[in-house]
């Protein structure tokens, strides 16, 4: 079972989710995941979008690979992550992904640019 990390009280991260941990999530009031999975990575839960949107979470799958995130990838990320409906959960398949993308996100959202976050997220040995 994957870990899930409370980053604030807006974002969590987790790398693939359990069945387990969807009732959890559901229960604790999150409302809504974003998967950062490709179909092709079989990283999400068999028929992943019906079991979230049965619990009554919104669900958006929006797949982005590690070799992608730059600047102009990230933009439509980033928009999604600012409509969802909060709290949410991102995941990825071990949590990476998702640490990455919500760690840039942060730091674009207090003013940092997005070249000093890549940075920063670069020489932390993330990417």
């Amino acid at each position: 079972m994957n870990t899930i990390r409370k980053i604030n009280d807006e974002l969590t991260i987790a790398g693939q989710i359990t069945q387990e941990q969807l009732h959890e999530i559901a229960h604790e009031g999150y409302k809504s995941v974003l998967n950062l999975c490709s179909p092709q990575e079989n990283c999400s839960l068999d028929n992943e979008k019906e079991k979230i949107e049965f619990l009554g979470l919104c669900y958006i799958n929006l797949p982005i690979n590690a070799e992608e995130i730059n600047h102009q990838a990230t933009l439509r990320v980033f928009q999604t992550i600012a409509e969802l409906p909060k709290p949410a959960l991102i995941h990825c398949d071990n949590s990476l992904r998702s640490a990455i993308i919500v760690l840039l996100y942060i730091c674009t959202k207090h003013g940092i640019t997005f070249e000093q976050a890549f940075q920063q997220v670069k020489k932390l040995g993330l990417l």
